[in-house]
């Protein structure tokens, strides 16, 4: 679960990249090509921010589902 909500937050700041890439290029059309450049490497850095985050939940998640299967479930 915790790998979902860390993959979420990275499409969430993809879009929310493009969102602003998209309304800036509109508002201001001589820097276009600017604007869209500093976008693509923003979403470059989201997803390279991201990768720490997703690593920790991914074995966060391998850890609770190997204590799970050994019938040694804290949930109760």
């Amino acid at each position: 679960m915790r790998v979902l909500i860390e993959a979420i937050h990275i499409i969430v700041g993809l879009f929310a990249a493009l969102l602003i890439a998209a309304l800036s290029s509109w508002a201001y059309p001589l820097g276009r090509d600017d604007i869209w450049l500093v976008t693509y490497v923003a979403m470059a850095a989201v997803v390279v921010m991201g990768i720490g985050p997703l690593r920790r939940a991914l074995a966060e998640d391998r850890a609770t589902l190997a204590n799970s299967k050994g019938g040694t479930d804290s949930d109760g």
